[in-house]
């Protein structure tokens, strides 16, 4: 990381105020070249920029970090410039001629990772924030950025590290007078209580991972159910078509919605029937597919037909019946235990309020807060898995093959390394920063 890059920090296109961040060993000497002499650390200063022929390229503020109190532990200037094109491709060309490169997606946290700023979570939690769209998402980027996450994995590692130096203890020193017999066995209750900690953190019902991505809601029914006009009103907007014509919806139809301070996206099936032909096929199977994949499925049922629906036999416990056309009967049937039941008209909104505030209370309760930090990514979950996979084998020949319990446990410490950077996979480090948009 010998050379100097930069990228436009702030949103592209015309805005009233621009900024431009270079980082690296030659930082100093790009701000001199531009603006005469380097400010005082951390303070704003007014300068005229100019180019190297002494063209003024604008009149801004520059801000110098000198490393290591920096973002990203280098030497960091920023220039903060009016917002228009013109202004920033002057400013680019002349520190591109000054040597500095235009810098990768990610480089400049992959740089912070790097000189140890920040842990491959905070780094995630960081992408995160960027891309936050709700209090959910902040609030969760905001707590995986400050450390939760890392501090977490972290403490696991430091413990097997520990409880590994028992193992091996016997492995190497077995006849050692200060070498207590059967060492090995006292590691027994630490791996014990350390696997006891990865189940429960992978039990959370994917939380972390549903706040970030997004909460699906597969709605399944017969055909004329009533499922598009209830999506409509969900959306706000015609989202899907809605026809007499039996069949009309035959893929999947997809709304984006914010509720409760959480993405949920809701999906329009093909109707649950005996299909007529390949295509409504298609679009059956397509529907089954997602209602098994969703994490909530909601129900539509006709109650003016008097015919059984056979999609509730796809309904788990915490899905929802939307009992439609209840307008038109006084028949009131019930939802089967655990699953909650509405009465409603969907052409008419009636009974649609209920629903609503009964899913956001779904939401709340499902992905809302909890004492330990969630997981958030399936990098993160897969890691957890494998360290717990080799610490159950450890614990397994721990009494009578502690050579193979010792290298599980090395395994499981690899794995909660990967979850942090804290071992050098560089393939992992590619794929998590290539993520991040330039000038972060």
């Amino acid at each position: 990381m010998s050379d100097t890059i930069f990228a436009l920090a702030s949103g592209a296109g015309r805005a009233g105020v621009a900024v431009v961040r270079a980082s690296g060993p030659r930082s100093g000497d790009l701000v001199r070249a531009l603006a005469g002499n380097l400010p005082p650390p951390r303070a704003a200063a007014l300068r005229a920029l100019k180019d190297a022929e002494g063209g003024l390229i604008d009149k801004g503020l520059v801000l110098w970090f000198p490393g290591p109190a920096s973002f990203t532990g280098e030497d960091v200037a920023e220039f903060q410039v009016h917002g228009g094109p013109a202004v920033i491709a002057a400013l680019a060309s002349a520190l591109e001629s000054l040597g500095a490169r235009p810098a990768d997606p990610g480089e400049f946290s992959r740089r912070a990772f790097a000189h140890g700023q920040m842990d491959l979570t905070e780094a995630e939690g960081l992408a995160d924030l960027i891309d936050a769209e709700t209090e959910a998402q902040r609030r969760q980027a905001l707590a995986q950025m400050g450390g939760a996450l890392g501090a977490l994995y972290a403490s696991w590692r430091e413990a097997l590290i520990d409880t590994l130096a028992s193992i091996e203890g016997e492995i190497d020193f077995p006849d050692e007078d200060d070498v207590p017999d059967r060492l090995s066995e006292r590691a027994g209750p630490a791996l014990d209580a350390l696997a006891a900690s990865l189940r429960a953190h992978l039990q959370d019902n994917h939380r972390g991972e549903r706040v970030r991505e997004g909460f699906t809601i597969a709605v399944i029914g017969a055909p004329n159910a009533g499922k598009s006009s209830f999506i409509n009103y969900m959306a706000g907007r015609e989202a899907a078509i809605v026809s007499d014509i039996p069949g009309t919806t035959r893929d999947i139809v997809e709304v984006r919605l914010i509720r409760a301070g959480f993405v949920v996206y809701m999906a329009d099936t093909a109707g649950l029937r005996e299909a007529s032909d390949v295509i409504e096929a298609e679009g059956v199977r397509r529907a089954l597919m997602r209602a098994g994949e969703a994490d909530m499925r909601c129900l539509i049922v006709d109650v003016s037909r008097e015919t059984p629906d056979d999609a509730a036999s796809l309904l788990r416990p915490g899905d929802a019946i939307l009992f439609n056309k209840s307008d038109l009967t006084t028949d009131r049937p019930q939802a089967p235990d655990g699953i909650a039941g509405f009465h409603v008209s969907v052409t008419g909104a009636d009974g649609l309020n209920a629903f609503a505030a009964w899913l956001d209370d779904q939401l709340i309760r499902r992905l809302g807060g909890a004492e330990a930090a969630p997981l958030s990514r399936a990098r993160h979950r897969q890691l957890v898995e494998r360290a717990l996979a080799s610490l159950e084998e450890a614990r397994l020949w721990l009494d009578t093959r502690p050579e193979l319990a010792g290298a599980e446990a090395n395994r499981a410490i690899r794995a909660l390394g990967e979850l942090t950077g804290a071992v050098d996979v560089e393939d992992v480090l590619d794929r998590v920063f290539s993520q991040f948009c330039i000038g972060k």
